[in-house]
């Protein structure tokens, strides 16, 4: 009985080997390495930084209010296009799908949706511990 359960052992992690080299292989696909924002200004995190991530959903003619990030605000592209623009230089970007960028920090500035498509970010922020948000709205 002995011989068996470790034969049955045995064929057991060969098969489980077996299954586990006819898996598929996971892709990882770099999108892009991030040290300075769109305008070029340095990623500095704050000491301690913590993550808040969200999905941004812009539908069509959504425009979000003018503001600004006081800390590295990450965007990534899912879907759609979006145009940002600068209020304080009055220039504008375009951001489509598979777009990675670092925003700029502390400059007052918003996204509008020109498109008829809907347009959704995914949005990472790294913030101090206790910071719920790292947008600040224009008063």
């Amino acid at each position: 009985m002995r011989k068996f359960v470790i034969f049955f052992a045995v064929a057991l992690a060969m098969l489980s080997s077996a299954k586990a080299a006819d898996a598929p292989k996971v892709k990882v696909t770099p999108l892009a390495t991030l040290d300075k924002t769109v305008t070029g200004q340095p990623v500095v995190l704050p000491k301690d930084a913590h993550a808040l991530v969200v999905l941004a959903e812009f539908p069509p003619g959504a425009r979000l209010p003018e503001h600004k990030h006081p800390y590295p605000h990450y965007v990534y592209v899912l879907e759609g296009t979006l145009t940002v623009v600068n209020t304080e230089t009055g220039k504008t970007f375009t951001l489509k799908q598979g777009d990675a960028l670092a925003e700029m920090m502390n400059t007052w500035h918003y996204g509008i949706n020109k498109t008829a498509a809907p347009v959704k970010l995914l949005v990472i922020d790294e913030v101090p511990p206790g910071v719920k948000s790292n947008t600040v709205p224009r008063p």
